[in-house]
């Protein structure tokens, strides 16, 4: 018996106080999580790597699609591991505690104080799908040039310098929940995280070769509009499962979601209509994504037209980023890592601070978060700080783990594999002529 004990070491349920917190698990609210979580798993294998994939050149489709396929596995066991527990237990002001390390207290019945109706388990399988994509989304940035190995290490230390904090700081209980700030489905701890995070990476590693010059065309654009499709209908569980169940709130933020999409993708089409005669497939799964990014911190607090609205806004705003600013500063973010997730989280943030309207967020324990438009004139204040931190943190922790995973693995392949391709440098394999 004692040597059965030992053996179940960090894995056995503890008595603490963090896994006292029971609650009546809700099966229907189970039902929806489990779905939902299978949706934002979706999200990055196949969606994601579809997305990317697609608008890489022929001879980088699989090196592409590897780095969300790495993300997902090494973050997954990261997230298992350490980060979960860092990120959603204990009450420090900045990071978690080791409660949860290797999932140790977690028994059948134990839900988080975070989500109450669901079992915990669920809760951290949940949140590891958020994890995962972040790190993959970095990879858009860099695609054509950055080492597989460097992106492994860049992933597995970047999860915990900037990935974990933020997590715990808006949503673990941390010091910008405390002040109040709001962010439903992660504008800040997944898409200014990944955004920004691109654009440091991408300035730090350098232009691709031939980059301005060369022709550097989509290899198969129905892959990227394939991806569309998988993220948009995966956004659904991204976002309207952030209501940790089935509920109304869910189902509002998943219509402000899809209508979100729907009005960035027409607007950013139209754009293009206005100004190059023609709009293109590339400009209307573009202006969807950038609808979806900037609308899902905002979703579980504003009304539908709302997310019309914001879709709008971002298709307007994305598109200039995207399309004018990137060219005028001439950085090679080869996939508009920043322009679309890392303006559109800021965006969206700072938008839910405006439209945010009290009913759709009431709950028995708190009153609803009211934005601008209702008289709440701190709560934009609030927004706009902790996007300032959200973006400060990032680049500054970006560049520590990139300067690192230079020293370690490198982060640039040399110059005649970027020519002959990361597919076959990297990993031995070609998509067939």
């Amino acid at each position: 018996m004692l040597s059965l004990v030992f053996l179940a070491g960090p894995f056995a349920p503890s008595l603490s106080a963090h896994a006292a917190e029971k609650s009546s698990i809700d099966t229907a609210d189970t039902a929806f999580m489990i779905v939902a979580t299978a949706l934002v798993l979706m999200m990055t294998l196949p969606g994601l790597a579809l997305f990317y994939s697609g608008m890489v050149r022929r001879k980088n489709v699989l090196a592409t699609m590897a780095q969300s396929a790495g993300a997902l596995a090494l973050v997954s066991l990261l997230w298992a591991g350490a980060a979960y527990s860092l990120s959603f237990s204990g009450g420090g002001a900045f990071l978690g505690n080791a409660e949860r390390f290797f999932l140790g207290g977690i028994g059948m019945d134990t839900v988080s104080p975070w989500a109450k109706t669901i079992p915990e388990i669920l809760f951290m399988l949940y949140q590891m799908t958020f994890a995962v994509i972040t790190c993959a989304l970095v990879g858009g940035a860099v695609a054509d040039r950055m080492k597989f190995s460097g992106f492994l290490l860049f992933c597995a230390l970047w999860l915990f310098v900037v990935y974990v904090p933020s997590a715990h700081a808006v949503w673990g209980g941390g010091f910008l929940q405390e002040w109040g700030f709001v962010d439903f489905a992660g504008g800040s701890v997944v898409h200014i995280n990944a955004g920004v995070a691109g654009l440091v990476a991408a300035l730090v590693i350098g232009q691709r070769q031939g980059y301005g010059r060369e022709n550097m065309a989509p290899f198969d654009l129905s892959l990227a509009v394939l991806g569309t499709g998988l993220l948009w209908v995966g956004w659904f569980g991204f976002n309207g499962g952030s209501a940790l169940g089935a509920g109304s709130r869910a189902v509002f933020a998943i219509v402000a979601t899809h209508l979100a999409a729907c009005a960035g993708a027409m607007v950013w089409g139209a754009l293009e209509w206005l100004e190059r005669g023609k709009p293109s497939v590339l400009g209307i799964i573009s202006g969807a994504v950038a609808g979806l990014g900037t609308i899902t911190p905002a979703s579980g607090f504003v009304l539908p037209w709302h997310g019309a609205l914001i879709g709008a806004i971002a298709g307007v705003v994305c598109y200039w980023f995207c399309t004018k600013l990137k060219h005028r500063l001439k950085y090679d973010d080869s996939l508009d890592v920043f322009g679309v997730h890392g303006v559109g989280g800021m965006l969206g943030l700072l938008l839910a601070g405006v439209f945010a309207t009290a009913w759709v967020s009431v709950t028995p324990d708190a009153p609803g978060v009211s934005g601008l438009l209702e008289g709440d004139l701190r709560q934009l204040g609030v927004q706009a700080l902790g996007v300032a931190i959200t973006t400060s943190w990032c680049v500054v922790g970006t560049l520590v783990v990139l300067y690192v995973v230079k020293a370690v693995t490198g982060l640039r392949v040399d110059h005649e594999q970027e020519r002959e391709g990361l597919d076959l440098a990297l990993h031995g394999e070609a998509l067939h002529q």
